[in-house]
């Protein structure tokens, strides 16, 4: 009869192990879950970035034909602009850091 416990009671604890796996396996496989839908943000993160670089381009490309032009005026109002905004910035973040 102790014989018969004692399988019983090897039973349990393999049962118990088992299930302390597959809670582990589920767990591991929740985590990849979850990092494979963080890299879709990632990807789609890099396409705007990708996106904001065109933009940018552009931006720049018109600014060139702009002071092409001859529009002196203009130039420097974007360079007064450009210079102020990142002054603000700088002073901003001297000021939180």
């Amino acid at each position: 009869m102790s014989d018969a416990y004692h399988r019983e009671e090897q039973n349990n604890a393999l049962l118990a192990s088992l299930s302390q796996k597959t809670s582990q396996l589920k767990h591991v496989t929740l985590d990849i879950y979850d990092n494979a839908r963080s890299q879709d943000t990632l990807d789609n993160t890099s396409e705007v970035f990708s996106n904001m670089t065109g933009s940018l381009r552009g931006s720049a490309g018109r600014l060139t034909r702009m002071a092409r032009s001859g529009d002196k005026v203009a130039v420097f109002k974007l360079a007064g602009i450009i210079i102020a905004t990142v002054l603000v910035f700088y002073f901003i973040i001297r000021l939180i850091f």
